[in-house]
């Protein structure tokens, strides 16, 4: 068994074996694979590089042996993998969710400037953008990830950001020569060959931003935004809050929802959901209660999917209600205190 050396892991493992392996190669090759990371990944390296800078040899040897036995188990997997991520993808989401998630995950057939943006905090983007057309600001927001863009939002004139919004929510393919000039616009950069349409934005993207800023912005952006549009204001808050998000409302609050739903409503509802929510749903529910429940829902046959969707839309809808009464809190921005 190897000597536990005191302050350090038994084996390096996960950013600090990637630092060792990355340190072995020389400043090029370190950098060809240090260009293909995220900001994020590249930060946590650079950290776990300054950690490991004075390992030993046997530790050295441990993050070798650990990434070649990685190595080995590695197959042919990424044959079809495309098409397999994206049918894996449209039946756990839905078409549209799994459209919204692959536009961001999705590896670029074409380089952008606009990536360039990912290496850049909010308040710069901000300052960017800040004395352009309240268009530009969307799309530029929509190819943001949702708290960096709430950010950035939240430092914008506030008589704009009603505006951004809604236009998130409307934004269509944006065509890549109007990205071209947005790119040269924003950062000064060459403008590149003609090429297809790039799909960001929709209520989606609206709402994953919205669930990002403060309450108190929130309230009186989307308020704004019904005032012009009361169907997009309605289809952005119900994204904003779906089924799924009640396993992330307290004990307490859930119980208190619970206790006003209608049991059937809850039976057609939990149709088809995943054992973790459901779980968090029965304990906050009586053990005979709960029990009932379960009970009925076996009882059911198939339901249609439109069905337990309709169930599912009503129960948000008092949640919904009741949040806005101050009879329960919904969760998700923990940092909103009165």
């Amino acid at each position: 068994m190897p000597e536990i050396v005191p302050g350090r892991p038994e084996a390096l493992k996960g950013s600090a074996a990637a630092a060792v392996l990355l340190m072995l190669f020389d400043e090029d090759e370190a950098a060809q694979i240090l260009s293909r990371l995220e900001p994020d990944e590249v930060r946590q390296l650079g950290y776990a590089m300054y950690d490991v800078a004075d390992v030993d040899p046997e530790e050295v040897n441990e993050a070798l042996d650990h990434f070649v036995t990685k190595a080995k188990k590695r197959t042919t997997i990424g044959y079809g993998a495309t098409r397999h991520i994206r049918g894996a993808m449209t039946k756990a989401l839905g078409e549209e969710r799994a459209e919204t998630i692959l536009a961001r995950i999705t590896p670029p057939t074409r380089s952008t400037q606009l990536e360039m943006l990912k290496w850049m905090d909010a308040k710069e983007i901000g300052t960017l953008i800040e004395m352009e057309h309240p268009q530009i600001m969307a799309i530029v927001l929509a190819h943001l990830e949702a708290p960096v863009a709430a950010d950035v939002l939240q430092l914008l004139p506030a008589e704009y950001q009603e505006e951004i919004v809604y236009r998130i929510a409307t934004l269509g393919p944006v065509s890549n020569e109007a990205l071209d000039d947005l790119e040269q616009l924003l950062l000064r950069g060459p403008v590149k060959k003609q090429g297809a349409a790039s799909q960001r934005g929709g209520t989606i993207e609206a709402a994953a931003i919205m669930n990002n800023v403060r309450k108190d912005n929130e309230q009186r952006i989307m308020k704004a935004v019904a005032k012009r549009d009361k169907m997009i204001a309605q289809t952005i808050e119900e994204e904003m809050f779906v089924f799924d998000n009640l396993i992330d409302m307290d004990d307490k609050n859930l119980g208190t929802l619970m206790r006003t739903v209608d049991s059937a409503a809850l039976v057609v509802a939990l149709k088809g959901v995943n054992d973790l929510l459901k779980a968090k749903i029965f304990s906050c529910m009586s053990a005979r209660a709960a029990q009932a429940i379960a009970d009925e829902i076996e009882e059911r046959g198939p339901i249609r999917l439109a069905e337990v969707m309709d169930s599912q839309k009503l129960i948000i809808a008092t949640a919904r209600r009741m949040a806005d009464a101050g009879t329960i809190m919904l969760g998700g921005k923990g940092n909103d205190f009165v």
